[in-house]
């Protein structure tokens, strides 16, 4: 029964599943590009902007603060205006940005358009989670998250690898072209091919106070709060090294700027696996089971990184990211099931969680980008006690979540089965 109610919602979305995981994988791959298409350009810009390393490392929390900001209010505006306008709305804003960086001639100028790509790249990825489940539920939701994950997963492995390409025959403006150029191809694909998924009929009134009082009462959730701090802080682990890549890269491993490869196709890869395994074992291995192997995969590489970093004075590859790699697969594993759990929990609000869960994980990727990274980055054996100390928070509040609610499935079967957020708190 659920297959055939999924199959009829796709029908009548007008895409198959597999046109759908292309173009929101492709609408999730240009947040990724924004961050991970200028490491290679690092040096580059800094001499010519005046801005040393721990000035062109705000490049990056500039635009993650804005991402999070904004990320509250693309999921509430695609329940009241619908899908795809905001994110019609959102490509438009980033091409415009995109332009602004190309074009500045100073920091500040630099960081201003950073921040106004962060405003809109959250689009794709917050209400692309809303869409899968606006047109299938249960396995079937699970299996097209997954599909999007490995697309979206090529992003932070290509785009460093491009940028290093660019650089190699322009300057370093030139990488923020390709965004505009990127970014407008993903708007003409969103405008001849997705159709609206959220008909007016489901929503939901935009309006300060309502949506405020539901922001609260998300936020206030205990389930919520658990399954997002896991997720968030498990991530956080494998977001330590990318946010800290040019160093990582460049001054500990002394590769040079078109050796990101060897970092971010690894740990790429290892995503892509586990996403894939994560369909193959939709509906064969129960959800929380599935949990269960990502964080094991978790604490292994983890561990195993420490112990690389004590053994040896200088890391080298392809031993130093092999860690990254095992990380990145067992996240993968992870992150669909706490994903769809959330998003069961509001069947009405979809855009509200998935705004709020990515809000959560944003601000704390802008803190390990800002903060903890030009502090960690300093040193290998930092970096792997830090993704050690994220990844132990992240498998406890999902320890926490297990034993709050034992008995109770990760993921609602159906829609109906899904309760109101007052029914979970």
């Amino acid at each position: 029964m659920r297959a055939m109610d999924s199959a009829t919602n796709v029908a009548r979305s007008g895409l198959s599943t597999k046109r759908l995981a292309l173009l929101l994988g492709g609408l999730a791959m240009f947040g990724p590009f924004s961050i991970d298409t200028i490491f290679p350009a690092f040096p580059e810009m800094g001499a010519q902007l005046g801005a040393d390393k721990l000035a062109m490392q705000q490049t990056i929390s500039a635009y993650l603060v804005a991402y999070a900001v904004t990320s509250v209010v693309h999921g509430p505006l695609s329940d009241a205006i619908g899908r795809r306008r905001v994110i019609l709305g959102g490509l438009a804003i980033f091409a415009l940005a995109s332009v602004g960086c190309a074009l500045s001639m100073d920091l500040g100028t630099l960081l201003m358009f950073r921040a106004l790509q962060g405003l809109s790249a959250g689009v794709g990825l917050i209400v692309g989670r809303a869409v899968i489940r606006d047109v299938l539920h249960g396995d079937d939701a699970q299996r097209l998250m997954s599909q999007v994950s490995m697309i979206f997963g090529i992003a932070p492995a290509i785009a460093p690898v491009i940028g290093g390409w660019i650089l190699g025959w322009s300057a370093w403006p030139v990488i923020f072209w390709f965004l505009v150029a990127f970014s407008v191809l993903l708007w003409i694909a969103t405008f001849f091919a997705l159709p609206e998924t959220h008909p007016r009929e489901a929503r939901l009134p935009l309006r300060a106070r309502p949506l405020l009082r539901n922001y609260v009462a998300i936020f206030l959730n205990p389930r919520f709060q658990r399954l997002a701090a896991a997720g968030t802080f498990n991530f956080g682990a494998l977001f330590l090294y990318i946010a800290s890549a040019p160093a990582f890269v460049l001054d500990h491993l002394h590769l040079d700027q078109r050796s990101f490869a060897w970092f971010f196709v690894p740990m790429i890869g290892g995503m892509m696996l586990g996403a894939f395994v994560s369909g193959r074992i939709a509906g064969k291995v129960a959800g929380e089971t599935q949990v269960r192997m990502g964080f094991a995969c978790c604490g292994f590489a983890v561990a195993a990184n420490i112990v690389y970093n004590l053994v040896v004075d200088v890391p080298t590859v392809p031993w130093a990211v092999l860690p990254m790699m095992v990380n990145s697969f067992g996240i993968a594993l992870v992150f669909p099931i706490l994903t769809l759990a959330i998003l069961d929990m509001y069947p009405r609000q979809r855009g509200s969680a998935s705004s709020l869960q990515a809000f959560t994980g944003l601000v704390s990727n802008a803190v390990v980008a800002g903060v903890l990274s030009p502090l960690l980055s300093r040193s290998p054996l930092h970096l792997a006690l830090g993704a050690a100390v994220f990844s132990v928070l992240g498998w406890a509040f999902w320890r926490w979540e297990t034993h709050a609610n034992a008995g109770m499935p990760m993921c609602a079967p159906n829609e109906a089965a899904a309760l109101e957020p007052t029914e979970r708190l």
